[in-house]
């Protein structure tokens, strides 16, 4: 029994032993190690002209999609910048960008680690008992394998047998064997181009990741923007119903008044009371259509569609306080500039590069195979000594191995499709510039039509107020009929909606224009900047 007692606690003591030389760490360890190699690699990736490096952290620690929930201004009017705070913070879509950029860095740590030192451990631990009889057995293995940026491949171990040691036998106690090998590729598979070009590949595509996620983040801050003016415009809306529905209120009034006085038909008073009621569906309709676009924007923002929120008006005043501008570039610069600074243009140029270096590899794979190999095994002297290696008694094999290239149709076909690719992607990046300087020239345009647009409506608004107040005074002599006041009211709510209509169409044109040509800078707090 006391020999049993031994060879247990030999066995605890050793896998006590294994967990605090080769450490056992919890899931958190794991993630938080992850994390800061991570986001090691994209910050030294991250290039200062793509804007400030936040919100973009991947949140891996969210159990509840609902958690953490937003914070709210207390009287629950989201201004501006709070709505764009809120929406790279919880919205679905953001959250897919930041975490595809994650997994391009987290593939990349698994590529760096294949070319790095390499450990590994083995044990293997028995006990039988069969009747009276008891035995254990145990042996492990240590070692570590590395590629070297040339191709070669070098593995060394050492096995160790245990068994007499966790019995607690004093007679003995290791017994090992050390192992190493060495695998050298001299034709096919040779070469630090060909060896590091999945290190080379991943790396890229981790840069090309950070540039479509910041192309991204100036998409989703314009689209966010437009939405939330767009809101405005419709709250606006609801608002110059009302006005006008006042007014014609007002009107009807006062022709009751004067048909009781016996100065005007009935006719004209029912004509007046017609208008009333329409106004008053314009008013729900309008209504209708603001809080449809509400509820889908809260969604867009990633909050529960039941919050009781509603958007600054003065944001709407404040651009009219700011009315327009031309910007400062000519059409042929803004193309220049847009050739130049747009991430996602540069992207499609990287992958020129990618699809010639796949050429290579495709040449190189056309090669015969011709690995240099060697290995060696030296066991201890005896079953008493684990540290004394005995070099003599030990087996050391060097040789060539090779594979003539007899049958490469598969590498052949190969080949001549990766020169097909890079023709296509040469092609494709032509596009891109064409599809850029197109997106320019209509941004362009459209910023230009915008402001000419918005002085427009202003004149036409001036000339609506000039009609509504002649037509009225015209009514008031007598000189004047109902229609004509009534389609004046019209026209003055038409104008209305036009002026808001031009300013925001402005506004988003001329953010649309700024990130068509690249120079559109996301801030820190999520706003933008030029």
């Amino acid at each position: 029994m006391v020999r049993v007692r031994v060879k247990k606690v030999g066995l605890t003591l050793f896998f006590v032993l294994f967990c605090g030389i080769f450490g056992c760490k919890s899931p958190e360890e794991f993630k938080e190690e992850a994390n800061e190699e991570v986001y090691s690699i994209i910050d030294s990736k991250w290039q200062a002209e793509f804007g400030g490096k936040a919100n973009y952290k991947a949140d891996i620690t969210e159990k509840d999609p609902n958690v953490p929930l937003p914070q709210l201004p207390e009287d629950r009017i989201l201004g501006l910048a709070d709505a764009v705070a809120i929406a790279t913070q919880f919205n679905r879509d953001y959250k897919t960008q930041k975490e595809g950029l994650y997994f391009s860095a987290l593939d990349l740590t698994l590529v760096r680690h294949n070319f790095a030192v390499r450990w590994f451990g083995t044990i293997d631990a028995d006990y039988v008992k069969t009747g009276d009889d008891e035995s254990v057995s145990s042996d492990g293995e240590l070692g570590f394998t590395k590629l070297f940026e040339t191709g070669a491949a070098v593995s060394t171990s050492i096995a160790v047998d245990w068994t007499r040691f966790l019995t607690g036998s004093p007679r003995t106690s290791l017994g090992s064997v050390l192992s190493a090998s060495l695998s050298q590729p001299l034709l096919r598979g040779s070469g630090r181009l060909v060896v590091t070009e999945g290190l080379t590949q991943a790396e890229r595509n981790v840069l090309y990741q950070i540039r479509a996620f910041n192309r991204f983040r100036q998409d989703f801050v314009v689209s966010i923007v437009s939405d939330y003016y767009r809101i405005l415009q419709l709250r606006d809306a609801v608002e110059n119903a009302e006005k006008n529905y006042q007014r014609r209120l007002d009107s009807r009034e006062r022709l009751e008044w004067e048909a009781r006085a016996g100065d005007r038909a009935w006719l004209e008073v029912d004509q007046a009371q017609q208008d009333v009621l329409s106004a008053e569906d314009s008013i729900v309709q309008a209504k209708q259509n603001y809080q449809q676009a509400l509820d889908n924007f809260k969604i867009r923002l990633g909050l529960a569609v039941s919050s009781d929120i509603e958007l600054d008006q003065s944001e709407l005043e404040a651009l009219a306080d700011m009315g327009v501008s031309d910007p400062n570039f000519s059409p042929d610069d803004a193309i220049k500039t847009a050739l130049s600074e747009r991430l996602d243009l540069a992207n499609d140029f990287d992958l020129i590069d990618d699809a010639l270096r796949k050429t290579l590899l495709a040449i190189d794979n056309l090669k015969g195979d011709l690995d240099f190999v060697a290995s060696a095994g030296t066991p201890s002297q005896g079953k008493t000594d684990f540290t004394n290696l005995d070099f003599d008694d030990g087996t050391y094999n060097v040789g060539l191995r090779g594979d003539l290239p007899l049958d490469r149709k598969t590498e052949r076909n190969a080949y001549v499709q990766t020169l097909i690719n890079l023709q296509q992607q040469q092609r494709q990046y032509t596009l891109s510039e064409d599809r850029v300087i197109l997106d320019v020239r209509q941004a362009y345009r459209e910023l230009d039509e915008a402001a000419a647009r918005y002085k427009i409506q202003q004149n036409s608004l001036e000339l609506a107020n000039s009609r509504v107040d002649s037509t009225q005074l015209l009514l008031d002599a007598g000189r004047g009929i109902t229609r004509d006041l009534l389609e004046a009211q019209d026209a003055l709510r038409d104008a209305e909606n036009a002026l808001t209509d031009a300013l925001v169409a402005h506004a988003i044109a001329k953010l649309n224009f700024y990130k068509d040509i690249g120079l559109l800078q996301v801030r820190p707090d999520g706003m933008w900047e030029i």
